[in-house]
């Protein structure tokens, strides 16, 4: 959530911040009038209980009629104010949530996806001699790639991975977690169910993605959509010391979401699915080095993708389709060589201290100062829609699949293919 006394003492920063997400920014007027109403009640209230101490204090010498009448009247008021006040505030809290955290001043403005900034593009496209293809028509001739069967059991956005596919899954999974621990950062596997009012603090059960969440309501869990659901609260309620920050995770988990919003889009194959599985890097930072970080975090994901030898290109996000917790972000998009497009395969982000603020994850400065911590989340490999790159961009003309050097030790061969014989000594 958003800073309270941020909005009070500069409205017209949150109302451009917010404006620039395609958020109301009269929003932003309601949340300050409801906020000036809960004010002046708490002050009321906190007159109130002045009187009742000092009322208090004066039964305690002399048990006076007219002193208990008057303390009766007050104890009533007293009620009536708290239950004004938390009417009030339960208004105010509600306008609150529907406030995304604002952008970096620097971050590109612009409505939708299309106004999203090419920061820069990476590796050489493959040149075949041949119509390269996409990765479901090499999947399903290879026989490790089965929406058919998946659809007859869960329906539509499932898949089966097999075979030589899964040992690229568990190859792509080992490659994350040895790089990434060599950089510091601990592995973790974190639930993938979470309370929903841990949910809600970390900014993910906003109106606008609660379509895309699945809810169990039998035991009031929600599924998570990415081991950040569930990384973020780690330290919840907690204080760190900032010596110890930036504090990395990487967390290896499935994830399950809906698709909302996205009918129409990709129904066949692995890249939209309901369920799949993901490595996830997550950071808990200082305020004055979490930009920093996040380009770190960044220059990891351009590691992995370097290591895969796949040609992709970062975005910086545009306002307008920029996460609703983000304060900057990018994306990796992987060059598709069968269907000849870039297709996102990972994001980075920078939440600032909103997601903090909602969990109560705090730092204590050298000076002893406590200040709410950032906190930043970015893909290492979601695992689908990476095998998927790599099969269009390694394929061969004879329908094979080539293993990138990197993983051949994992997966123990040198290409896949119905007629691939060649192991890795």
């Amino acid at each position: 959530m958003l800073d309270i006394n941020l909005i009070r003492e500069q409205p017209d920063k949150i109302k451009e911040g917010v404006q620039k997400k395609n958020i109301d920014p009269k929003l932003v007027d309601k949340f300050i009038r409801l906020d000036e109403q809960w004010r002046a009640k708490t002050a009321i209230l906190d007159q109130l209980k002045t009187e009742q101490n000092l009322l208090s204090k004066e039964l305690a010498e002399n048990h006076r009629e007219e002193a208990l009448s008057k303390a009766q009247v007050l104890k009533k008021r007293i009620t009536d104010v708290s239950a004004e006040r938390g009417e009030v505030e339960g208004k105010r809290d509600e306008i609150l949530e529907q406030l995304p955290n604002i952008p970096f001043d620097d971050v590109p403005v612009g409505k939708d996806a299309s106004e999203n900034r090419v920061v820069r593009e990476e590796g050489e496209k493959p040149a075949f001699t041949f119509a390269p293809k996409d990765y479901l028509v090499l999947g399903e001739a290879l026989g490790i790639v089965d929406t058919k069967r998946a659809a007859e059991v869960a329906g539509t956005r499932f898949g089966y991975l097999m075979g030589d596919a899964v040992l690229l899954e568990f190859a792509l999974v080992k490659l994350a977690f040895e790089t990434l621990v060599a950089d510091g950062f601990t592995p973790v596997v974190p639930p993938v169910m979470i309370r929903p009012k841990v949910f809600a603090g970390i900014g993910r059960l906003a109106a606008s993605q609660r379509e895309e969440r699945y809810y169990l309501p039998k035991d009031d869990l929600y599924l998570v959509g990415s081991a950040e659901h569930t990384l973020a609260p780690l330290h919840m309620n907690e204080t760190l010391a900032a010596k110890d920050c930036p504090k990395r995770y990487a967390g290896f988990s499935t994830c399950f979401r809906r698709e909302a919003g996205s009918y129409g889009k990709d129904t066949k194959g692995i890249l939209r699915v309901h369920q799949f599985d993901k490595v996830e890097m997550f950071s808990f930072s200082t305020a004055e080095d979490s930009e920093k970080e996040h380009r770190h975090l960044l220059d990891c994901q351009e590691k992995l993708m370097r290591a895969l030898e796949i040609p992709y290109r970062v975005v910086e996000i545009c306002t307008g389709d920029m996460g609703w917790a983000d304060a900057r972000q990018y994306d990796v998009e992987a060059w598709f060589a069968g269907q000849g497009v870039y297709r996102e395969t990972h994001s980075c982000s920078n939440t600032t201290d909103f997601q903090a603020r909602g969990i109560g994850v705090r730092y204590k400065t050298g000076k002893g100062e406590k200040r709410y911590a950032h906190l930043l989340n970015a893909t290492a490999f979601a695992v689908g829609r990476t095998i998927a790159a790599l099969m269009e961009t390694h394929q061969t003309e004879k329908g094979a699949v080539k293993v990138p050097k990197v993983l051949q030790g994992y997966v123990g061969k040198k290409e896949i293919g119905k007629d691939a014989e060649e192991k890795v000594e």
